[in-house]
């Protein structure tokens, strides 16, 4: 099935195998809350057991260096995408308010940018994203 939209994570290619699956997570908690229709319905197997909502299209990652990101980042933003940021300082808390500290504390074309997720219109999207490879 094509979608009229994509859901697309962009993760910075040098970071540690943990840090990726990290900040991969956190952002696409975030997508899950852009708009009302992007999660489908609970799950439920053949014996009753009932499982959370998925997304209900497909999560599509990609890799990026410092320069990829910023370049992503700035074509999110200017294309009014739904956009998750992630930056090098969220590492170093542990809570949900000093990370909006962190990033409310930067410039956008300051961040330092370690991750990004990417809810919009298909064409969009896929323009924001150009030139990224998908995460292998």
């Amino acid at each position: 099935m094509r979608f009229d939209t994509k859901f697309a994570v962009v993760v910075r290619d040098d970071l540690a195998v943990w840090q990726k699956l990290n900040v991969a997570s956190f952002l696409s908690t975030g997508v899950a809350h852009a708009t009302e229709d992007i999660m489908g319905k609970p799950y439920e197997d053949a014996s009753g057991n009932t499982y959370l909502a998925l997304a209900r299209e497909p999560v599509l990652v990609f890799a990026a260096d410092a320069a990829g990101l910023a370049r992503t980042h700035g074509r999110a933003l200017t294309r009014g995408l739904h956009t998750a940021v992630y930056i090098r300082e969220m590492f170093a808390t542990g809570h949900d308010d000093v990370n909006r500290a962190a990033v409310r504390d930067v410039p956008a074309e300051d961040l330092d940018l370690v991750g990004l997720a990417l809810y919009g219109p298909r064409n969009s999207v896929d323009r924001a994203v150009k030139g990224l490879t998908l995460h292998g």
